[in-house]
């Protein structure tokens, strides 16, 4: 079983290349960041459903760094830390649009700070999910049991559908 939320495993990816480009510059000129502290920034705008795996993430920092639009900057432990260029602040001027529908488009559950507004609600899905995995793993279920999962899912999704 593959982990979606690394970008990994059936479906579509959440962001294209081009999309991730203008996330990790727009992060970096918001501050400098390594590596590691934009996998978790991503992760925490989308409200942990999705985090950019390093193989993705690396690649497009050194993308960003060949185009001249970041600079690797001296920071503790010997971690690369990339910040904006002017280049690349201007380069997100010129894109601004593209940049504010994006960060529209993925944080709508969440504050400025990339923070879910609702943290219950994400709490409650990550236990649905745990429940889930844990629940199926290792295990064979019966056509009955599968049955009863499914709808128990069914009736909680329109019971959301008629909140109000």
């Amino acid at each position: 079983m593959h982990d979606r939320r690394h970008g990994r495993g059936h479906g579509r990816r959440p962001l294209d290349y081009g999309e991730i480009r203008l996330l990790l510059l727009s992060m970096i000129a918001e501050q400098p960041r390594h590596g590691y502290d934009l996998i978790r920034g991503v992760e925490e705008l989308f409200g942990g459903t999705y985090a950019p795996s390093p193989g993705v993430v690396y690649p497009t920092l050194s993308w960003l760094e060949d185009m001249g639009y970041a600079v690797i900057e001296p920071s503790e432990a010997g971690r690369k830390s990339y910040a904006a260029t002017p280049e690349g602040r201007a380069f997100l001027e010129e894109n601004a649009a593209a940049v504010d529908e994006l960060r529209a488009r993925i944080g709508g559950g969440t504050d400025r700070g990339g923070r879910s507004r609702h943290p219950q609600i994400m709490r409650a899905m990550e236990n649905l999910k745990t429940a889930l995995r844990l629940r199926v793993r290792g295990q064979e279920l019966s056509d009955e049991m599968a049955d009863q999962v499914a709808a128990i899912l069914d009736a909680a999704a329109q019971q959301v559908e008629r909140v109000r």
